[in-house]
């Protein structure tokens, strides 16, 4: 009766926790779905979607913010100066703030100000991260230095730089302004104005930069003015950037990986090359008061405006970065020691929006087995176990399939990993929906029962049934001269607990006459065959008060018999 009622208590806990339990015996923990990611604990490129399933999903993170996690290395036109890592980040905003007042540069260099005409879009339609800002055509974003450190303080000069950002146009109207850059240079008692502009042409993106490109002295600028050759097609997301090398005054264009444009910002317009000497290299001087504009004149969406303060030799052209994302959940904790994992089960699959415009998501979702996708995407799932949760890194990680039954998989906490791969083209992400941890509950003994203490001189007998369950190794026996403390330290073996043994019963020794005493006797097995115990729940507690003239003959005049104690 006792262990049914155990047994009773355990599952209505599971279920309160888990919602299910599977077959007799078994029990289950849920992670993701409808219990929520909070296990999740470490998360490394991974974030949640909530587009996606009804419940939040698991995937892989896209370029956002500070994160290097979305830059790939670049073969050809990017593939030969400085990688663009957090250090070179002068400005990132990512637009992943869900209130356009909240927009900010998270390097903190510039002050972000979108009014309340400037909308937000969701992660089903922004390019990376969680969100995109999206433009009416007529209200901009103004983004201002505020601090010394910005590459784009008054009076800077500016050595290599990269500006990039992600362009979602709706029409790709002649004359609609993308970005621009406004300042005055101050000449004698007089100043003239400084000016980067972006704007549509002919269904491309033509740059120019006025007063900007300065002589050594600071006496003299060159102007350029150049535009992309390859149409910017509307309602489709393109990646663009304009890169500067001090060294050379090479001044690109490139879209989407391949270079549109290059120019020089020397005497001659000509790289400088030994043979053929191209005069003086004109480097930037930011002018005084200056603001950039973010989307003036322009309808459509824009996602991860950045500045960099070196000359790209990395972007983020792809959504996912090859080297995908890791989740670890916390320490599991199944309740016993001697439980055992019998399987986990998982759902989710791939996902990969087809029509940014109407944000339409292709999602193929699968339950179980391997998670490998023809575009090979894919998850592979580890699991480790121990007794002690901050011993789990100790631990050797095993891989196992979702489905599959697991063997070998025991002790009372488990962690669970999965490692998340894009797709080949580095546009596709795999997703985890759920993960059901099934098990088998590691109860330990149940308490013996019938308890009986019988006081003598200086002492208490203790006698009782053995626990009704077979793996019962011995008994912890406890006593305390305070009620409900279990803990004392009066009797000649020792402090509270004594380890009986596998016996049925016990003199304790040493005891205070006239003192009233308090026992309880646990269970106990073995953790996995070690010398660690694994104890029960306590017996009823009985109580005892040894006395001045009664004597173990009294007792044994009663048919009883006392048993050493092992010590």
């Amino acid at each position: 009766m006792k262990k049914s009622k155990v047994f009773i208590n355990i599952v209505y806990i599971f279920l309160l926790i888990c919602g299910s339990v599977y077959g007799v015996g078994e029990s289950t923990i849920v992670l993701g779905g409808s219990a929520s990611w909070n296990m999740a604990e470490s998360r490394n490129g991974i974030t949640e979607a909530h587009s996606v399933r009804p419940q939040s999903v698991l995937v892989i993170s896209s370029a956002t913010g500070t994160s290097t996690a979305g830059y790939s290395a670049a073969a050809g036109v990017l593939g030969n100066f400085a990688p663009l890592t957090e250090s070179s980040l002068d400005l990132s905003i990512s637009f992943d703030e869900n209130n356009p007042g909240f927009y900010r540069d998270s390097i903190g260099h510039y002050r972000v100000l979108a009014p309340p005409e400037i909308e937000t879009v969701d992660r089903r339609r922004a390019r990376a991260g969680s969100g995109a800002a999206l433009f009416n055509g007529t209200t901009p974003i103004t983004i201002e230095p505020q601090n010394i450190n910005a590459l784009f303080a008054s009076g800077s000069r500016i050595r290599d730089f990269t500006i990039e950002f992600w362009l979602y146009p709706l029409n790709m109207e002649n004359g609609e302004q993308i970005l621009s850059w406004v300042s005055v240079i101050p000449q004698n008692r007089d100043f003239f104005v400084q000016q980067i502009q972006c704007m549509v042409s002919r269904n491309r993106l033509q740059w120019s930069f006025d007063n900007f490109f300065a002589s050594t002295n600071g006496s003299s600028y060159i102007d350029i003015e150049f535009s992309g050759t390859t149409p910017v097609v509307p309602k489709t997301w393109s990646h663009h950037l304009i890169r500067f090398d001090a060294t050379t005054g090479m001044v690109e264009y490139i879209v989407n990986g391949s270079s549109e444009a290059l120019v020089y910002a020397t005497t001659t317009r000509r790289e400088p090359l030994s043979s053929r000497p191209a005069g003086e290299v004109y480097t930037p001087i930011a002018g005084n008061n200056g603001v950039f504009m973010l989307g003036a004149r322009y309808m459509g969406l824009i996602d991860e405006f950045k500045i960099h303060n070196v000359c790209a030799g990395r972007s983020s052209v792809q959504k996912y970065t090859s080297s995908g994302g890791r989740m670890e959940t916390r320490a599991i904790d199944l309740g016993g020691s001697n439980s055992g994992v019998v399987r986990i089960d998982a759902n989710g699959g791939r996902v990969r929006i087809r029509d940014a415009n109407t944000a339409n998501i292709n999602n193929e979702f699968r339950e179980n087995g391997r998670f490998r996708f023809s575009d090979d995407s894919e998850m592979n799932f580890f699991i480790r176990s121990s007794d002690n949760p901050y011993l789990l890194h100790e631990s050797t990680w095993r891989s196992f399939t979702p489905g599959v039954n697991i063997t070998g998989i025991q002790g009372r906490y488990v962690q669970i990993a999965v490692d998340f791969y894009p797709s080949a083209d580095e546009e596709t992400s795999p997703y985890l929906s759920e993960l059901r941890v099934v098990y088998m509950p590691g109860e330990p003994p149940l308490p013996p029962r019938n308890l009986i203490a019988t006081a003598v001189d200086g002492g208490v007998l203790l006698r009782w049934r053995h626990s009704p369950s077979a793996e019962t190794a011995g008994y912890l026996v406890y006593y305390s001269a305070v009620r409900g403390e279990l803990f004392g330290n009066d009797a000649l073996a020792g402090a509270s607990p004594i380890d009986a043994g596998y016996k049925d019963s016990l003199f304790i020794e040493g005891l205070k006459n006239g003192t009233l005493y308090y026992f309880r006797i646990a269970s106990y097995d073995y953790i996995n065959g070690t010398v660690n115990y694994n104890a029960g729940e306590f017996s009823a507690e009985v109580t005892a008060r040894p006395l001045a003239g009664l004597s173990l003959s009294d007792i044994s005049s009663q048919g009883l018999e006392a048993t050493p104690v092992r010590r």
